[in-house]
């Protein structure tokens, strides 16, 4: 038998797609330009037609706090599991937080 691949973005046929209508369209510039403070509550959402920062699938739908800020890319501190994570991500792959959270 073969084994199947395993790469980065192995298992996000549904994950990373995109409706038919947003397809092929660049990330809006108010969405590249947003800025976020440290200490800030974000939620990871991965944008497939942006490459470049991309946090691996595990983290999409993840909170994070931003713990500062590396280039164009933001730090966040993200909990999985029983672990506390540190990703570097960039601006189109993350969200402002709206909700409540406790801590």
């Amino acid at each position: 038998m073969v084994k199947h691949s395993k790469g980065y973005r192995t298992r996000t046929r549904k994950l990373l797609t995109k409706n038919v209508r947003e397809r092929g369209a660049v990330p809006r510039l108010s969405l590249l330009m947003e800025e976020f403070k440290e200490g800030d509550y974000v939620v990871i959402k991965i944008n497939p037609s942006v490459h470049k920062g991309m946090p691996h699938r595990r983290y999409h739908g993840k909170v994070g706090v931003i713990q500062g800020k590396r280039g164009k890319a933001y730090i966040v501190r993200v909990t999985l599991g029983d672990k506390e994570k540190v990703i570097i991500v960039r601006p189109e792959h993350l969200a402002k937080f709206n909700g409540i959270k406790n801590g």
